[in-house]
Formats: structure tokens, C-alpha cells, sequence
């Protein structure tokens, strides 16, 4: 109810009113059945864009500290994180990954749409990054297709650290979906899941038109701020950081 309420009341028709988002291939996005929409992630914008112009309802894969934050705010982005049906999921230990791909597999179970931001991360420059391999073990395990997604612009409106959008007009394109089928049986083989994973990270960089990076992206925000980072391509298949 609270999803449907933000969708097409409060928070959806404003969204469309302030930053008129172009949309391109919305017909890819299947109209029922499960599948995972797996977008480049630019932009904390990009939570509530994306959604905004999709016909289904989708959830997402969110950071477990959205959940957990202290004071009025927290519990106040709690509780719009748990009524917008976002799911949280503990990034730390060894069974994050597992976790993360257990929950994502519940919400397909179901028949519904999954967002997955491959690159487990926001960009801090605005490139792409290397995917992690959570996306491919889903679709396989699921037998689901991919839709890529590119958000266009969203970094331009608000780059990480910026609290306030800019109110410019932005891009959401969506891709024909990728069927893994051939594939089907082989999420325990990581040649077959990284191939499976550079593959949507391909569709997403042909969509976005943005520079890529064959590196993880957390890895590279650690080596830029002088500290190391205990990520990889295990950790944290996708979702917010």
C-alpha cells in the first residue's frame, strides 16, 4: 500500500514533474513473470527514478545500514526502506554474498522484478564498473531474464555527497532482455558467471555511452582514499553502498 501510495501519489508524479524523464525501451521490462533489471548506479536519485517510470513494482537490494541508522532520520529512512518492500542485507562476513543471493532468489521466487546495481556501489566519477557475480548466480539459479538499464544524467543531478538534486532532465533506457538459458545449470562455474556477468555489464556500457573500469569499484574508492578494502568479487553481488 505505502509503495503504491509513494508510486502514483506523492512521490512518483513529482519526480516525473521535476526531472521529466526521457524513457527509452520500456517495452523490454516484461510485462509479469520474474526478472532481474540490472542498471549501471550513479546516483542515490537512481532508488527512486527508476521505479518511478516502471509500469511493475520492483524491489531492491539495499544496504543494511539503511535500516540501522541512529536517531529520528534513521528511523524515519528505516521505516521508508521496510514500507517501500526494499530489502536489507548485512554486506560484512563471509556469508553476505550468500545472503544477498538467498533474498534476491526469494523476491523471484514470487515472480517479481528484482534491481540489482551490479556494481555493488555508486560510481564516485561517473564510470562503470566492474560487475560482481551475484547477478549472473540469480538469473541462472532463477532461470530468469536480464533487462540492462542505464540511468543517464543522474550523476550530473546529484553525485555522491550532494544532499539536494539539481533539477535537470534525465535518461532511463532500458535494453532487450539477455536469456542466459544456454547457461542454465552452470551458476557454479565462475568462467561461465564472470562471462555471464561481463556480459550485462556490456549491454549497460552500450546503453550508458560512460567510460568502463575493469576494476571493482569499492576497490578503487579505497586505493584512492589511502586505505585498503576487503572486497571482492564474493562479497556483495549488488545493491546500494
Amino acid at each position: 500500500m505505502f509503495y503504491q501510495l509513494m508510486k502514483y501519489v506523492l512521490l512518483g508524479p513529482l519526480l516525473k514533474l521535476l526531472f521529466r524523464p526521457r524513457i527509452e525501451g520500456l517495452e523490454h521490462v516484461p510485462a509479469e513473470g520474474a526478472a532481474i533489471v540490472a542498471g549501471n548506479h550513479l546516483s542515490f536519485s537512481d532508488h527512486f527514478l527508476m521505479p518511478a517510470v516502471l509500469e511493475r513494482r520492483i524491489t531492491f537490494l539495499a544496504k543494511q545500514e539503511y535500516f540501522t541508522g541512529p536517531g529520528l532520520k534513521g528511523r524515519l529512512t528505516a521505516a521508508f526502506f521496510r514500507a517501500a518492500g526494499q530489502i536489507p542485507v548485512d554486506r560484512s562476513g563471509k556469508e553476505a554474498g550468500q545472503a544477498a543471493i538467498r533474498e534476491g532468489l526469494g523476491v523471484l521466487g514470487r515472480g517479481e522484478l528484482l534491481g540489482i546495481y551490479p556494481e555493488g556501489t555508486r560510481s564516485h566519477d561517473g564510470r562503470l564498473y566492474k560487475g560482481k557475480v551475484g547477478v549472473a548466480v540469480m538469473a541462472l539459479r532463477a532461470g530468469v531474464p536480464v533487462v540492462p538499464c542505464a540511468m543517464v544524467g543522474t550523476f550530473e543531478i546529484q553525485p555522491p555527497g550532494r544532499v539536494v538534486p539539481r533539477i535537470r532532465r534525465v535518461t532511463i533506457r532500458f535494453g532487450e532482455p539477455l536469456d542466459f538459458s544456454r547457461f542454465a545449470g552452470q551458476e557454479g562455474e565462475k568462467a561461465v558467471v564472470r562471462a555471464v556477468t561481463d556480459e550485462i555489464m556490456y549491454e549497460i556500457l552500450r546503453l550508458s555511452g560512460q567510460e568502463y573500469v575493469d576494476e571493482y569499484a569499492a576497490v578503487v574508492k579505497a586505493a584512492e582514499a589511502g586505505g585498503p578494502s576487503d572486497e571482492g568479487p564474493g562479497k556483495f553481488p549488488g545493491g546500494e553502498r
